[in-house]
């Protein structure tokens, strides 16, 4: 069957993405884009057409968790539901925290950050900092429609994101095993999402 239009890219898009993970996890911030390249059944250059350098391709690998972080924020009803859309967020947050290979990636980052401080810098821009800034513009959203009262939406994002997180951040950072079962995702996101609208109740 003849492959539809652009169908290969989106492939080889993902196998980039996928094996970049993989070995910035496995071997850190500087492993060569060549040894990626391999993993995902591509040439070395084709990564460079896509994504240009290593900065980029992180970026993006960053860009894409957020992505997957903040969807509950714009499915199609939840600006009318913000208990249901904070909670699903809040699950999504703590599933992507502590899924393993993403939490390696952070690590190598930060034991980078002083060798290579642009690559750092844009997975924290692309990623935790662009995940709460789409939060503050959904609580800033609900509290123009009056189902909340944010009169710093930025702020609150920081305090929720907080509160779902806690300690679970520093423990995954340092190599702390962590694990949580679906049950505790549902109750830890449902509570903090409670205690979160009570606080900031119209």
């Amino acid at each position: 069957m003849a492959r539809a239009a652009g169908q290969i890219d989106v492939a080889k898009t993902q196998a980039i993405l996928d094996a970049a993970v993989d070995i910035l996890s496995e071997r850190g911030l500087s492993a060569p884009m060549e040894e990626i390249a391999r993993r995902a059944g591509v040439s070395k250059q084709t990564i460079y057409n896509h994504y240009g350098s290593k900065d980029e391709l992180v970026r993006v690998i960053a860009a894409r968790r957020a992505a997957e972080v903040t969807a509950a924020l714009d499915a199609p009803d939840a600006l009318e539901d913000p208990r249901g859309a904070l909670a699903a967020y809040a699950r999504v947050l703590l599933r992507v925290l502590l899924d393993p290979k993403g939490a390696s990636l952070f690590r190598m980052a930060m034991l980078g950050a002083d060798t290579m401080p642009d690559i750092s810098q844009a997975i924290f821009e692309a990623g935790p900092r662009a995940s709460r800034r789409r939060l503050a513009d959904f609580l800033a959203a609900e509290t123009r429609a009056g189902r909340l009262a944010c009169p710093d939406p930025a702020e609150a994002a920081e305090f929720f994101g907080g509160m779902v997180v806690s300690t679970r951040q520093m423990a995954v950072m340092l190599g702390v095993p962590q694990s949580l079962a679906d049950a505790d995702l549902d109750r830890i996101a449902t509570e903090a999402t409670a205690r979160f609208l009570k606080a900031y109740a119209p």
